[in-house]
């Protein structure tokens, strides 16, 4: 008990160190901002390929996670910007989207670096593009998680024609939406601690941060979602007409924060193992 609770202690002390509260506001503002660009490049990746339906499927899995009361307005202004065409994939327009896309990327970049005390030597414009990298592929794996679900009725209904013995198993595929979702964030957050922040990890060295911020990320929104069920009106009535965007700050704010711990706790836990490991290199200092 002693030792989980020094643990504790030394998670939350390096979360404060590093400015941790000031990094998950700056990652929660680059994700708000980013958003809109991000799906505007999804859209035109999708008009490239002759599919609107795709990014409207697409946005819809993006916000399958959040909150009903957060996601709903943000979605709303989203289907207003998506119902536009956008062909314009290889113009400036697009580029530029692509670009400010990555922001939220460089974001949770500078705030891994400082959970796990390492320290770029990379170029930024080596860094710039690799997080462009990383919008053209998650935009890509979106939508192709969005042709899966558009199309997999159709297909299932294929399978029927040769297999009518499968179709009890319709009910299980059901679920398979909230399973993508889930797929899709453990493999986020798989890359981003991996391989974002300076320096080497295995897997296993990150393996407790990604399950301590998906098991918290999953109850804060089931919590904040029957908060502002509850409570909603209170936002209105401090914000008037930014309610809504001051609903999802706090939203991005707090995901920000776990992911951070997540972060902190895989630090700690290798500062930990470094330790015992030179205790055991050198027994002569441990007389016990």
């Amino acid at each position: 008990m002693k030792s989980w609770i020094n643990l504790l202690n030394e998670v939350y002390g390096g979360f404060l160190e590093d400015d941790g509260w000031a990094i998950a506001s700056h990652i929660a503002l680059s994700m708000l901002t980013s958003m809109f660009p991000f799906l505007i490049f999804v859209t035109s990746l999708a008009g490239f390929f002759g599919s609107k339906e795709l990014a409207d499927e697409a946005a819809a899995l993006l916000f399958d996670s959040w909150p009903q009361k957060v996601a709903a307005p943000i979605a709303a202004e989203i289907h207003n910007v998506l119902t536009q065409t956008r062909g314009g994939l290889l113009t400036i327009g697009g580029f530029l989207a692509l670009y400010f896309s990555s922001s939220a990327i460089e974001a949770l970049r500078i705030g891994l670096n400082r959970a796990y005390n390492t320290h770029e030597t990379r170029a930024w414009w080596l860094l710039r593009l690799e997080s462009v990298a990383y919008v053209i592929v998650g935009a890509v794996t979106l939508l192709l998680l969005a042709f899966l679900v558009v199309f997999a009725p159709l297909i299932w209904l294929k399978i029927l024609d040769y297999a009518p013995a499968l179709a009890p198993l319709w009910t299980v595929l059901t679920v398979s939406r909230f399973l993508i979702t889930t797929l899709a964030l453990v493999a986020t957050l798989t890359i981003a601690h991996k391989w974002l922040p300076a320096g080497h990890r295995r897997f296993r060295d990150i393996l407790p941060g990604i399950a301590l911020t998906l098991l918290l990320s999953l109850g804060f929104a089931e919590g904040f979602g029957q908060y502002l069920a509850e409570f909603a009106r209170n936002y209105v009535s401090t914000y008037a007409g930014l309610a809504s965007v001051m609903i999802a700050l706090v939203f991005l704010y707090s995901l920000a924060a776990i992911f951070l711990l997540g972060g902190e706790v895989n630090a700690a836990l290798l500062r930990c193992r470094a330790g015992e490991g030179a205790a055991a290199a050198n027994p002569s200092e441990n007389p016990d």
